[in-house]
């Protein structure tokens, strides 16, 4: 099991939550945090998540989900509601990099992702994300490419690329539904070919009794 499937199933299943995307951080600047209220508890893997609840109204909360070293376990640390999300900086809306910022109410956050790819699923799914589930006011997206935003993003080009699949695979059964329709034509001319030959033979075998 991956890591993001561990921690769907740990941390959100657990209530009545689906995560809708996960991606591997590391700070970009440290914390000047002492070390007795970290726990001491060395180092580890920091997960920042999206999240739904399945009950309706949906309520979508950011979380920030830690593995520490030696433990399998994955330990809930910050959470965060969409409404309290005000920025998302992408950092250079020229080319695509790692890195990003998350600014909320109480909390200013700058990561790197393990990959500016990660990075960017992860921005296109949140901003998908604030669009659909954000009633009162939506979170400011800065310096993100347009790609992450809308237009040409991976999410259209995955949809894009499902419903091809889709038009291809219903083609292909209309195309064998013909083929079968075309073999049964044959077949029930063949019945038909083979009673008549049967009545004939009969009449004949009648005709030549007589």
């Amino acid at each position: 099991m991956s890591a993001k499937s561990a921690i769907n199933k740990e941390v959100f299943t657990p209530h009545d939550e689906k995560m809708l995307v996960a991606v591997q951080v590391k700070r970009r600047t440290k914390k000047k945090i002492p070390f007795l209220a970290t726990g001491g508890q060395g180092d580890y893997m920091t997960f920042i998540c999206v999240s739904v609840t399945n009950k309706k109204p949906s309520h979508v909360s950011i979380t920030k989900v830690k593995q520490f070293q030696g433990s399998s376990a994955f330990v809930k640390r910050s959470q965060w509601t969409i409404g309290e999300l005000r920025q998302v900086n992408g950092i250079n809306p020229n080319k695509d990099c790692p890195e990003f910022d998350l600014m909320f109410e109480n909390a200013f956050d700058q990561w790197v992702a393990g990959s500016a790819g990660e990075k960017c699923i992860f921005i296109q799914i949140l901003h998908h994300t604030c669009q659909r589930y954000s009633a009162a006011r939506t979170p400011e997206f800065v310096n993100c490419q347009s790609k992450l935003l809308g237009g040409n993003s991976i999410l259209h080009s995955a949809a894009d690329s499902v419903t091809s699949a889709v038009q291809k695979a219903s083609q292909a059964l209309n195309e064998r539904g013909e083929r079968l329709g075309r073999a049964e034509e044959r077949t029930a001319d063949m019945m038909n070919s083979a009673e008549q030959f049967s009545v004939t033979a009969q009449k004949l075998a009648m005709k030549h009794k007589c």
